[in-house]
């Protein structure tokens, strides 16, 4: 007993030799990020540089959909949910039932939701209601928009994810997507399966936008095609921009508040760029 006592006097007198000098005691813990697609590799990279620099924290990352990380966080098997679209009211609903306080929403960042074609194809470029016409089946051959005459191979997103449900928004103004579309389990493959099929047409986030053609977006047939690029996503210019979320429960863990924090700092929004999404700030 008394060597458990000694224990603890020596503890109590670290924490107020820490008070008196300004110091905080090192974080100390893990951290669950769970949730988008699109997210998931900026989450892995904010994660790797905090880790580094409080390495008694452990971050872990994992994706599975938007749809995905807000059920975790209802139900309390994640601390952070990464979400490429924001929670709807039910959903809100149900964690403030069990938690007793609705969610904390937290905008990280950026995006413009891109539309990948191959980059053999002629188009460069097409408004939106080309795109909800694509998606819904009313138009499906490429020599409708001007293209070759070729059937129209259209990619899409698992119903768990945020940028399915952004784009079903959006831009099918909640029409449903014709049985046609392939859903994909993630934005790479899609970008995979435009990348080999030449007539194939995607969507998802920029920073994934790599090896494939990225259209510009029109809102109607008469206003200027706009590329997703840092000026036209602030100044939203670009139809497609969107915010990407951070969703926590309410009153956080230290670590949570300091990983949170830290992505909002001007070094984590930094990473933001370097990824491919646009920063908030």
């Amino acid at each position: 007993m008394r060597i458990k006592n000694g224990v603890k006097v020596a503890l109590a007198t670290v924490t107020m030799a820490c008070a008196l000098q300004g110091a905080k005691p090192a974080l100390a813990g893990t951290v669950t990020v769970k949730g988008s697609d699109t997210m998931v590799v900026l989450g892995q990279r904010w994660a790797e540089e905090f880790m580094k620099k409080h390495t008694a924290t452990t971050i872990q990352v994992t994706g599975g959909g938007s749809g995905t990380g807000i059920s975790a966080l209802i139900n309390g098997t994640t601390d952070v949910c990464e979400a490429s679209r924001a929670m709807k009211d039910a959903e809100k609903k149900q964690l403030a039932d069990k938690a007793g306080a609705p969610p904390v929403e937290i905008t990280v960042a950026k995006d413009g939701l891109s539309v990948y074609v191959n980059d053999t194809n002629p188009i460069n470029e097409l408004t939106m209601d080309q795109l909800k016409a694509i998606f819904t089946g009313k138009v499906t051959s490429w020599k409708e928009l001007g293209g070759a005459d070729s059937k129209i191979i259209p990619y899409s997103r698992e119903n768990s994810s945020g940028t399915y449900v952004f784009f079903k928004e959006h831009v099918l103004q909640n029409a449903d997507y014709t049985p046609r579309a392939q859903a994909m389990p993630g934005t790479a493959a899609v970008v995979n399966a435009v990348v080999k099929e030449k007539f194939g047409i995607g969507y998802g986030g920029a920073a994934y936008a790599k090896g494939i053609k990225v259209l510009k977006i029109k809102k109607d047939a008469a206003a200027t095609a706009i590329a997703p690029a840092d000026k036209t996503i602030k100044d939203g210019t670009y139809p497609l921009s969107r915010p990407l979320f951070f969703y926590v429960r309410a009153k956080p863990s230290a670590e949570i508040s300091a990983f949170t924090d830290w992505v909002l700092s001007a070094e984590g929004q930094g990473i933001v760029t370097k990824v491919g999404y646009f920063p908030i700030k």
